[in-house]
């Protein structure tokens, strides 16, 4: 293979000290060109009604029904302990017929693995209890803190 260093006239060429910009200017139009079809295509979501938050105090009704899950996954049904999964179903079917069916209100405490609760929440699908609440403390303020 053979290379050709210079000019056969004997006229010397200096080193090119410019910068091309003609491959950096392809490749940014070309990454400007998949942005702009690619972000459409992200940003399309389906259409729904995202219900919002509204901060209410609990309206404690004799009717309501509270079931406490502590940091060790027991489970309270009031301030009855509740042994297992089974008997929280049986107990919830019976509330499920009354009319008007009552609210179940769940506290957990906040060191309990999101498990328990989700137990909690599957039984009461189950029992077929419609109208669930979850009880929280209300934020003083305070961030970063748990």
């Amino acid at each position: 293979m053979a290379m050709s260093v210079g000019s056969g006239d004997g006229e010397e060429r200096g080193i090119m000290s410019e910068i091309n910009t003609t491959p950096l200017v392809d490749v940014m139009l070309v990454l400007l060109i998949i942005f702009l079809i690619t972000i459409p295509v992200i940003t399309k979501n389906v259409q729904v009604s995202v219900p919002k938050a509204v901060n209410i105090p609990t309206q404690t009704k004799p009717e309501n029904i509270t079931i406490s899950v502590t940091a060790d996954g027991e489970v309270y049904w009031g301030q009855q302990h509740v042994p297992d999964m089974r008997t929280l179903v049986d107990k919830i079917e019976v509330e499920a017929v009354k009319v008007p069916q009552p609210e179940i209100h769940i506290r957990a405490d906040a060191q309990t693995d999101y498990k328990n609760v989700g137990k909690v929440i599957a039984a009461i699908n189950r029992g077929g209890v419609i109208k669930v609440g979850f009880i929280t403390e209300p934020d003083h303020g305070v961030r970063g803190q748990r």
